[in-house]
């Protein structure tokens, strides 16, 4: 048993181990898993969609998220489809200071890191930031420093082990600033070039870096949107993730349509796109 461990209570179908800082569910068959997954903002509808593939592969998990009830929920459910071990710590993407204690803790619990996925963010309200720069400040935060200081220290340790991929759930919304979502939409834009560096710098070192730019997907965040054939389920988001991930693809688009639609979007010229209400 690892050292870090603390003590050990039996459960019915696992065992549940107490370290320090976070909790570890153990399938009783104590099998190895064919790879050790570190998730940030595993209760998201995309990041749990695509856990779920791994853990029918009987992976090893080490999941981060800022809600300790739906976290569980994610755990319970991972180990029903079939994964060897999740350990699950709680905390906020926007403590900054823990960001490298965690991957840390990821990597002493796993024994290394083979996929790190972060997938967490929040969908700001564009008519308020308009009118406050310390919320549009917070919004950049969330969806893009906050990746970006994990990032840097997941880059280190993978660069260090000449091993891993790094996944990061971007969104189209990066591809052209849109009046309707501009502050959401720089925040990815700029995290996307940072991904594009990082994949540069790391490919020598046999890393690969995996920008996912989904598309609508039908999460509970969106779930007051009006709903057509462009909105995508989050099972199916989260094979097409899997999928990526494991052809080693540098950048997907979820669904793959998404692809062409923004490559129309990109090539239209700027006296013409600023005519448009998108």
């Amino acid at each position: 048993m690892d050292p870090i461990f603390q003590g050990l209570k039996k459960t019915g179908k696992m065992d549940r181990i107490f370290t320090m800082n976070a909790t570890v569910y153990v399938q009783k068959t104590g099998e190895a898993g064919l790879e050790r997954i570190f998730i940030f903002g595993a209760t998201s509808a995309m990041a749990h969609a695509t856990a779920r593939f791994y853990a029918a592969e009987g992976a090893t998990f080490f999941l981060v998220a800022r809600q300790a009830e739906k976290l569980q929920t994610v755990t319970n459910d991972l180990l029903a489809q079939g994964a060897t071990r999740v350990e699950t710590t709680v905390m906020d993407a926007l403590e900054f200071q823990r960001h490298q204690s965690v991957v840390a803790m990821a990597h002493a619990s796993m024994g290394g890191i083979d996929v790190a996925l972060l997938a967490h963010g929040q969908a700001p309200d564009q008519k308020a930031c308009e009118a406050s720069f310390d919320l549009t400040r917070h919004e950049f935060e969330v969806n893009g420093l906050s990746i970006i200081s994990l990032l840097t220290h997941l880059a280190n340790y993978c660069e260090n082990a000449g091993h891993g991929k790094i996944v990061v759930i971007s969104s189209v919304a990066g591809d052209r600033g849109r009046s309707s979502n501009y502050v959401y939409g720089s925040a990815k834009g700029a995290l996307d070039r940072f991904l594009q560096g990082l994949r540069n710098r790391l490919h020598r070192r046999g890393v690969k870096v995996i920008t996912i730019k989904p598309g609508f997907v039908d999460t509970p965040i969106a779930a007051h949107y009006p709903k057509n054939w462009l909105w995508a389920k989050p099972t199916t988001a989260g094979r097409a993730i899997h999928r990526a991930i494991k052809r080693g693809r540098e950048v997907a688009y979820v669904p793959w349509f998404w692809q062409i639609i923004m490559s129309v979007i990109r090539a239209l010229p700027e006296f013409i796109f600023k005519r448009l209400s998108l």
